[in-house]
């Protein structure tokens, strides 16, 4: 998929949904995390099951600052539409699209699990769930309704807080004990570039070149939440890592963030390039609104936009014009 074998989990989700949105389906978008919310919760057991329980974790650890970054920055931690089951009335769908219910989804589907006491017992619920609701749509008191009914001798099912879980904005309310064993090499490398004094001869070894593709995204990603880079370092590192010809789309695209975070002139031409021929909505979104925020640059993703706009899929291209103030 990137040449490196590292974005199966693309696969493991789409192959998901075989259950988890094509044989159980939402009732409608407010309930959106019936589809992807138990998605991306099977999709990463599918990921601890071929390459264990650490990876799965770590795989939660990504999207969780993926979260933090749509819940307390792009919409606001009080905004209605971070709630997982959000109010649509009047609302256009598309506006309410994000990774909420991906990853907010998720993370309640692993604290029901923790709740009930752990995987031997819920993993047999859900394939009773997919059974009872197979070429059904369903909303979610009526996952409720039936997770109530098959844990009602359990005693902690009674500290679940279904109305905050489902009606309440911001971040979950519950955060896993994830395994970071992985995600700390990365911290660690992270932290040695934000120290690293560029007067000095550079302290770095083969730790980037040996991590996973995940751990390389992780070090991209915790670099991209601090301060920006000096331009040196970002020379440095893209030269040492050869981060201009990677073929993995998730790591040069934090690459470029980070370029654009601090205003690095040779990650304009690479982020406009990627905004207008990746078109997942995931990329180019983010892309835009950073070049947004570029004032100097502004006019420059406006008019690529513009001159781009009729070969996006319509949702993405509809989503850009608002993150870039154009109106209709």
């Amino acid at each position: 998929l990137s040449g490196d074998k590292s974005n199966a989990d693309v696969i493991a989700h789409e192959i998901a949904h075989s259950w988890t949105g094509n044989l159980v389906t939402n009732f409608n978008f407010e309930h959106f995390w019936l589809n992807e919310g138990f998605t991306v919760f099977t999709e990463r057991k599918i990921v601890g099951r071929m390459h264990g329980e650490p990876a799965r974790h770590f795989s939660a650890i990504l999207r969780w600052k993926d979260l933090q970054e749509t819940v307390n920055v792009n919409l606001g931690p009080t905004n209605p539409l971070t709630a997982l089951v959000p109010k649509l009335a009047g609302v256009d769908p598309d506006d309410a699209f994000s990774v909420v219910p991906y990853e907010k989804g998720s993370t309640f589907l692993w604290y029901l699990e923790d709740t009930v006491g752990g995987a031997a017992v819920f993993e047999p619920f859900l394939k009773s769930y997919y059974k009872k609701f197979a070429y059904q749509s369903i909303d979610s008191y009526m996952f409720k309704s039936y997770f109530l009914e098959q844990f009602s001798g359990v005693e902690a099912v009674k500290s679940i807080d279904w109305d905050t879980w489902f009606n309440k904005p911001g971040m979950p309310i519950y955060k896993p004990k994830f395994d970071d064993s992985l995600a700390k090499e990365s911290w660690a490398l992270a932290e040695m570039w934000q120290n690293w004094d560029v007067a000095t001869p550079a302290p770095f070894g083969k730790e980037f070149e040996n991590f996973s593709p995940t751990q390389k995204q992780e070090f991209l990603g915790t670099l991209l939440n601090g301060s920006p880079l000096e331009h040196a370092k970002l020379e440095k590192m893209g030269a040492m890592y050869s981060l201009d010809t990677c073929s993995n789309v998730e790591i040069v695209f934090r690459w470029i963030r980070l370029g654009i975070k601090a205003k690095w002139e040779p990650s304009l031409p690479e982020a406009l390039k990627l905004a207008t021929v990746q078109g997942r909505m995931k990329f180019v979104r983010p892309l835009f609104k950073d070049l947004y925020g570029w004032e100097e640059k502004r006019q420059q993703a406006i008019d690529t936009f513009l001159a781009h706009r009729g070969e996006m899929m319509y949702v993405c291209a509809e989503m850009v014009a608002k993150d870039l103030h154009i109106t209709p």
